[in-house]
């Protein structure tokens, strides 16, 4: 059993405009604001990994253990490569999560695209060697993972919509730097042997 702690592979948020005044702006729309600290856009979400591991033992009957699933996506997720640092913008503020969400889009590079698309290209690999069957139903169907549609919508959670319309908000452009990619509570996980 590891510790309760969702491991995303996330971009954190180092600098939002020109200073803490652009983003204490978006109180207009936003009630709660997050810290800024914490912002990060997340790139894959894995999910507990109990929970993921033990949505693959389930999906193949068992073929897989819990425990081999957790041995093979420690190792995977430490061998993925890290997205170095980039600069972008925003101009709209979108609700996500059936409304619950007031996030940030954001016009990333094409590489971040790029990237993006190999984590999930990486994660249909990490469930064939796991010997997943219907990888794509697998993904759209896991507690653990949460996928609600295929399609990715890079975004910044940055607290909850002041109303619950599902409308978006054009604001003011605010320039976005991030740091290089990392795995989110990389400490909980637990030590593979070779």
């Amino acid at each position: 059993m590891y510790p309760v702690a969702r491991i995303t592979v996330e971009a954190p948020v180092v600098s939002v405009g020109s200073g803490p005044s652009d983003y204490e702006g978006l109180g207009r729309y936003v009630r709660a604001l997050r810290r800024p600290r914490g912002l990060h856009m997340t790139l894959l979400h894995l999910g507990v990994l109990d929970d993921f591991c033990q949505d693959v033992s389930e999906w193949t009957r068992g073929i897989t253990s819990a425990s081999a699933a957790a041995r093979s996506t420690v190792a995977w997720l430490h061998g993925l490569p890290v997205l170095e640092g980039f600069s972008c913008s925003t101009e709209r503020l979108i609700v996500l999560g059936g409304g619950s969400v007031s996030c940030l889009e954001v016009d990333v590079p094409e590489r971040v695209h790029d990237y993006q698309i190999s984590l999930v290209q990486a994660l249909h690999d990490l469930l064939d060697g796991l010997l997943v069957d219907n990888v794509d139903d697998f993904i759209l169907s896991s507690r653990a993972l949460g996928f609600r549609s295929p399609h990715w919508t890079p975004h910044v959670a940055v607290g909850s919509p002041r109303a619950r319309s599902g409308r978006s908000w054009e604001v003011e452009p605010l320039a976005l730097q991030f740091g290089e990619s990392r795995i989110r509570n990389r400490q909980l996980l637990p030590v593979v042997g070779q």
